[in-house]
């Protein structure tokens, strides 16, 4: 199943260092493909170095798409990394 969800980034810092760490080390605990979007660019959410390319900051959008048999559950969890303002 596919699941498709846009945000918009809480935290002040963006989606940078810590965050994106936090982000990518959840992704890896799933089985499902997580794939990111901001704008035209899409890179693997599971990648550290593609998370930090897309330079995503304070209140930008980003999609979060999300394929496999636990993409549910993965959504749910990068979903709450994305909207936690102090990370």
């Amino acid at each position: 199943m596919k699941i498709r969800k846009k945000l918009k980034i809480a935290s002040k810092q963006g989606l940078h260092a810590r965050p994106a760490s936090m982000f990518v080390e959840t992704a890896n605990k799933f089985i499902s493909k997580v794939t990111v979007i901001k704008g035209d660019i899409v890179v693997d959410g599971k990648s550290i170095l593609n998370i930090l390319t897309l330079g995503v900051e304070y209140k930008d959008e980003i999609i979060i798409e999300v394929e496999g048999e636990d993409s549910q559950e993965a959504i749910d969890s990068l979903g709450s990394i994305i909207l936690k303002e102090n990370v």
